[in-house]
């Protein structure tokens, strides 16, 4: 059932709230990309579990896998059935179009991403399809998102090691940073600072000084977020939330963990076809996995239902 725009503007009310509360509090909002329902009952459950608020969030091919209005369905379902303070996040979206589908559809938060579609776009091509997106939320009150170049990796299990030199060609800087929140009038700035997406055989390192700079050299009212939450030490999670960033992303720990399982399950239950009883046990290994960034994010107890 669609939600009226009073209660899309209710939401997104709620939402910018929370990520005011997030700067407080000092406190980061994992967003947890979704590709099925037992993933959402995972974070769904943790987000109970550990009081705590979260965002469901999808990416172009999630979408087209569930349906975006499936999603609003479900999560409002889970929100009064678990109790819990939960959003959506539409994650690395490639177009305006998209955007403001998932606007209208009451997406609370909107991650505009150009570079997503075309890796080598312009930055008067980013700027200004931002610049839309941003217009056009303001209707409903949407929190909008973006960067001002392609994010390095994708949300999978690499093989072969990165190199940092080169991934610290690509970080973000103060004044980069500076001068596209001002020139997009974004309400929140995905940074760059080793955080690239997926997991590697090497862990990932965080330039956390950078991140201090990049903070201090923005309204301190523009929110932060960090992709590639994936297969990174937990301190830096720790550091960066008493810098201030307020939104954290995860989606590679939560596949793994959801593959990995689920190959444990069948391998034990060969005679077993009834896949209601061989899920709960997976998507119990997903929402271990997300109570444990849940208290990396320091967000345990932040929740205001």
């Amino acid at each position: 059932m669609s939600l009226s725009i009073e209660q899309i503007r209710e939401n997104t009310q709620k939402a910018r709230q929370l990520m005011e509360r997030s700067l407080q509090q000092h406190f980061a909002v994992g967003a947890f990309n979704i590709d099925n329902q037992e993933t959402l009952i995972a974070v769904a459950l943790a987000a109970q579990k550990l009081n705590s608020p979260v965002m469901v969030e999808l990416s172009k091919n999630e979408v087209k896998s569930i349906g975006l209005q499936n999603v609003r369905d479900m999560v409002d379902n889970y929100k009064l059935e678990y109790g819990i303070e939960m959003y959506i996040n539409l994650d690395h979206s490639p177009t305006v179009q998209d955007c403001k589908e998932a606007i209208d559809a009451g997406c609370e938060f909107i991650h505009i991403d150009i570079s997503q579609g075309d890796h080598n776009a312009s930055d008067e091509a980013i700027i200004t399809a931002t610049k839309e997106v941003v217009e056009y939320a303001k209707f409903t009150g949407a929190v909008v998102e973006a960067e001002p170049h392609y994010f390095i990796g994708s949300s999978d299990v690499f093989t072969e090691n990165f190199d940092y030199e080169e991934i610290k060609k690509t970080f973000s800087t103060p004044e980069g940073t500076k001068a596209f929140v001002e020139a997009t009038g974004i309400d929140t700035y995905a940074a760059a600072i080793g955080n690239l997406h997926g997991k590697y055989p090497v862990p990932k390192i965080l330039d956390i000084d950078l991140l201090q700079r990049i903070r201090d050299a923005i309204d301190p009212k523009t929110f932060l977020s960090l992709h590639g939450g994936s297969d990174t030490p937990l301190h830096y999670f720790e550091s960066a939330v008493k810098i201030g960033v307020s939104k954290i992303n995860v989606n590679s720990d939560l596949r793994y963990a959801f593959r990995t399982t689920l190959e444990k399950v069948l391998a034990e239950n060969p005679k077993e076809y009834a896949v209601v009883k061989l899920m709960p046990q997976v998507y119990g290994a997903v929402q271990a996995v997300i109570e444990e960034k849940i208290s990396a994010f320091n967000s345990a107890g932040k929740a205001v239902i």
